[in-house]
């Protein structure tokens, strides 16, 4: 099969890039012709909240799928070019990653161009549905952004749910969120903790990735303040970039005399330190108001970190309670506080390590890859 695949890559830094360069390695190792075009410029400066949106220090070379640097997200005649590109491979599937609405026009007129008059069929692979932070004109692009689309791989029930309530028996295939396999081998917990200067004796509990508002950081650190009373010896090490106003979570630190107990990186952590971050701590927090699916639980499957999650979304789906980790009933800090004190006192009963390896081997690539083979078959089956 033909496949022209068109989002984020290398040399563009954070999960989406990730996610598509590992399904490119899987989709080529199953002997398909592959093209992978990138963006010249993904967003806007104005519409970019981080510090840059290169990636930053060593990166693997499996990691770079020589993508073509084509893609303006704001100039429609990029658009029309790249539609063209796309045409000249004459993909049978032309393969979107699609997680926010911004990309609508763009991904509107590359399918458009792309498909006129051939059998090209346009697959979604959908993190989002719907934004997690709405905007303006998000109902507007979401018409638009399905107008030309065939077929959708979904990574979780509740993305499914979205599609089915906005679409009428859409075509669509359903497979979990893989593992992310590119930050490099664990580490022993007290080599990580010592390149980070924390305590090998602490309790370190991990907030990992971009922070934004839905993702709960102010509920964790309230929660913290309460934790802090029963486990003096507790760190929360708090790592990823800002994309709100760093100010407003320090003067909360500030406020509930929280210094000691955090250890804050307030940037994007490059490829080559993740490994560190993970095998450090003993569980991560993920206290998100809302969730569809998280890259954040593979990575931390991969180090074997159990994990403390609230009860939305997919993320259900994939950390098991009581077994995979622990699972609260909302994102309130109370109830957060209550899972962390409980993944503390009951670890030792728990082979939580032995449990998320046994549920990480529904996560392979291939099988992702495969799901994308199911889905353009169906495909063909119906236009023939």
């Amino acid at each position: 099969m033909r496949i022209s695949f068109v989002s984020a890559f290398y040399p563009l830094r954070g999960g989406i890039a990730h996610f598509n360069a590992l399904l490119y390695q899987a989709l080529a190792e199953r002997g398909h012709a592959l093209q992978a075009i990138t963006f010249s410029r993904q967003y806007p400066k104005i519409l970019f909240p981080g510090k840059t949106q290169q990636e930053q220090g060593d990166v693997k070379d499996s990691y770079k799928t020589n993508a073509e640097v084509l893609l303006d997200s704001v100039n429609p005649f990029s658009w029309i070019r790249v539609g063209l590109r796309a045409r000249s491979f004459k993909p049978d599937i032309l393969l979107f990653k699609y997680w926010m609405s911004f990309f609508a026009p763009c991904y509107f007129v590359v399918s458009l161009v792309a498909k006129f008059r051939r059998n090209t069929k346009v697959v979604y692979i959908v993190d989002n549905l719907r934004p997690h932070e709405k905007r303006f004109g998000d109902e507007f692009l979401l018409w638009l952004a399905t107008r030309a689309v065939d077929g959708y791989v979904v990574m979780s029930d509740a993305v499914e749910r979205d599609l089915l309530s906005y679409l009428k028996n859409p075509k669509r295939e359903k497979s979990p969120h893989p593992i992310y396999d590119i930050f490099g081998d664990p580490m022993p917990k007290s080599e990580a903790r010592r390149l980070l200067g924390l305590p090998e004796s602490a309790k370190v509990i991990l907030f990992f990735g971009y922070i934004r508002r839905y993702k709960g950081l102010d509920i964790l650190l309230d929660a913290l303040s309460e934790l802090v009373k029963e486990h003096s010896d507790l760190k929360a090490l708090i790592a990823g970039e800002f994309y709100e106003d760093e100010s407003a979570y320090r003067k909360k630190i500030d406020e509930l005399k929280l210094w000691d107990y955090v250890i804050l990186k307030s940037d994007y952590v490059p490829n080559d330190e993740v490994s560190r971050y993970f095998c450090a701590a003993d569980c991560l927090v993920l206290p998100y108001r809302s969730a569809t699916q998280s890259g954040i639980v593979q990575i931390a499957y991969r180090f074997e970190r159990p994990l403390v999650v609230t009860d939305v979304g997919g993320l259900t789906e994939v950390v098991k309670n009581e077994r995979t980790g622990i699972v609260v009933p909302e994102a309130t800090p109370r109830a957060v506080a209550e899972g962390v004190k409980k993944f503390f006192a009951i670890r030792g009963a728990i082979d939580f390590e032995g449990e998320i390896r046994a549920e990480r081997q529904k996560h392979s690539w291939q099988a992702f890859a495969q799901a994308i083979e199911r889905l353009a078959a169906r495909l063909r089956e119906e236009q023939s």
